[in-house]
């Protein structure tokens, strides 16, 4: 029997949050190591545990996995959340890239500079590129592809999430993908993640940064 999966990552979101919210909803337990120290990460790449020196890396069905989207698909495959057929899972994929897409221009803001006006390009895109998509394509439908729920919904919940962190009100012009996020929280794998004390992670901080930065050896700004 397999052991459980473990995490290995920073203590916050990242790349590493798409995968601890896909792993709930799949009600999978897992583990995390949190990397503080330069030290914990040297080890790893030491140990030939980083295939391209780059965390997350996830301890799975005794397998060291790297590269996020790649985690992402093994777990959708794994647990019935990546469609049907092929042509389920490249629009689940196509889905899914762009939300990654949106999703990490906000990670980047605490190690940016000029924060507002990538705030305000951000919801920018947000609004005019990526919301039109998923309020067309919920109208009238539960979910985003084959009737069914996919890694993508799981990713457009969270991705809704960080976007009203960040700007209250920006679904109010987007009332499918409103009643959709409505409809995902009451999930109960999902609504247990939602309340204190879950293995979600808070806006990152001060802390957060600080520790990213001394474990990668980097200073600040980024571009």
């Amino acid at each position: 029997m397999a052991g459980k999966v473990v995490l290995h990552y920073f203590n916050g979101r990242g790349k590493m949050e798409s995968i601890r919210w896909l792993l709930t909803v799949a009600e999978v337990e897992f583990d995390e190591v949190h990397l503080s120290t330069r030290q914990q990460y040297e080890k790893l790449l030491s140990d030939g545990a980083l295939m391209f020196q780059q965390v997350p890396m996830v301890e799975i069905d005794g397998m060291k996995l790297v590269q996020t989207k790649a985690i992402l698909n093994y777990i959708a495959e794994k647990y019935n959340l990546h469609g049907k057929d092929p042509k389920d899972r490249v629009m689940i994929n196509m889905y899914s890239e762009g939300l990654i897409d949106l999703m990490e221009m906000i990670m980047i803001l605490p190690f940016s500079t000029d924060v507002t006006t990538k705030l305000d390009n951000i919801q920018t895109k947000a609004k005019e590129r990526y919301l039109p998509v998923f309020e067309k394509v919920l109208s009238g439908h539960i979910y985003l592809v084959g009737g069914k729920l996919s890694c993508a919904d799981v990713q457009l919940l969270e991705c809704t999430l960080m976007l009203e962190e960040k700007f209250p009100a920006i679904l109010s012009e987007f009332p499918n993908v409103k009643a959709f996020q409505g409809r995902m929280t009451q999930v109960p794998a999902i609504s247990r993640f939602l309340q204190p004390g879950s293995k979600r992670k808070p806006q990152p901080d001060d802390v957060y940064v600080k520790t990213v930065m001394e474990v990668f050896n980097v200073k600040l700004p980024f571009p």
